[in-house]
């Protein structure tokens, strides 16, 4: 059928390369899902960094063996801490991890790699694993990493989801659709959630972004909790590292109506398991919430929604037309995202839970 035809018949193991980060991970999850349901007796690994390893497997979980509900999708979970090995290169601490993280990685034996990140250090990783057939955009974001692979793939879809899984396709050998994909289920991280937030009838609100951009104003996030109060909706407002002055911003902002809560990984994949919507920018945690199926508004900027939007029916996204798609990590607000108003945020919010309360978005 093609010219590794030969090949897919000896692929038992394949290593998957995506290293960060947590919404790019999660826009690999089909890729990988499909690539588990064409090759069911196949051992699946995952190369990733540290900081993003619980997105794969539940923290205490052994990171290889049979797959479980802890870590269901790969038998091996293979992480890396490039930056901060590139803090300390020249000590001995770093190059004895460094070691130990390869010994790792090609101690399996992988028939078969695919680089789902497409940057020089993720396809060389891909290389340096010892597969003898690497897959790869013909495409990609760093052009000289193209080199490093044997089997090219010149890349289908606007989204980037289907653009990974254009490349899985070539090693599977026929058209797929995106198949749901799971996460790891922590009981630790579910009970402490369900103590936390015992009533299910709350929307998560995410007023972080990975830079200023792409951030809607965090005070506008907390007028979107008070409107959603009159739907008798509670709010949490949730931040990661760096974030909890806009998130306390929001809480301010919202008159009561919201509620701050700092997560892990696993926390937040409980948290949002549980959640009757979501409201925030292109970031990981709104991606997140698109692939558990949780209903959602985004609101986008200087990123394109038809590539990085969220994935799925369940979703309203709003973008002023005056938003230019740069991925320039200006601090300053997107004006075009400033003339997203709080109403249209209500509006799309109440419409995807149903409410018709007559109380206004903000006072």
């Amino acid at each position: 059928m093609s010219e590794h035809t030969s090949d897919k018949a000896n692929t038992e193991k394949i290593l998957i390369v995506r290293l960060s980060a947590m919404g790019d991970v999660i826009h690999t999850l089909p890729a990988a899902q499909a690539l588990r349901n064409a090759f069911p007796n196949a051992s699946i690994g995952w190369l990733i960094e540290e900081r993003w390893a619980d997105l794969l497997c539940a923290p205490g979980t052994p990171r290889r063996g049979p797959r479980s509900p802890e870590r269901p999708l790969a038998e091996w979970v293979h992480t890396v801490n490039l930056v901060g090995w590139r803090k300390s290169l020249a000590s001995l601490s770093t190059v004895e991890q460094i070691a130990r993280a390869w010994n790792d990685v090609r101690s399996v034996g992988y028939d078969v790699a695919v680089d789902l990140q497409g940057a020089m250090r993720s396809a060389v990783l891909a290389r340096w694993s010892g597969a003898p057939m690497i897959f790869g955009s013909a495409q990609p974001r760093e052009a000289p990493a193209s080199m490093w692979y044997t089997h090219p793939v010149i890349p289908r879809g606007r989204h980037v989801i289907d653009q990974n899984l254009s490349i899985a396709e070539a090693l599977i050998e026929k058209h797929v659709e995106a198949p749901p994909v799971e996460f790891p289920h922590d009981a630790e991280a579910e009970a402490a959630i369900a103590r936390l937030v015992p009533d299910r009838n709350f929307a998560i609100v995410n007023p972080g972004a990975g830079w200023g951009a792409k951030r809607w104003p965090a005070e506008r996030y907390g007028q979107v909790a008070r409107a959603l109060a009159g739907c008798g909706v509670l709010s949490i407002v949730n931040y990661g590292p760096g974030e909890e002055d806009l998130a306390r911003e929001a809480e301010a902002a919202s008159a009561g109506a919201a509620k701050v809560l700092r997560c892990s990984i696993s926390e937040l994949i409980a948290l949002t398991r549980r959640a009757k919507l979501f409201v925030g920018g292109d970031t990981g945690p709104l991606h997140l919430a698109a692939a558990l199926g949780v209903p959602l508004v985004a609101i986008f900027g200087p990123t394109d929604p038809v590539r990085n939007g969220p994935y799925g029916a369940r979703s309203v996204v709003l973008r002023n037309p005056a938003s230019e798609t740069s991925l320039a990590r200006r601090a300053q607000p997107d004006e075009g995202m400033l003339e997203i108003t709080v109403d249209a945020v209500v509006a799309a919010a109440r419409n995807s839970l149903g409410c018709a309360a007559s109380e206004a978005a903000h006072g």
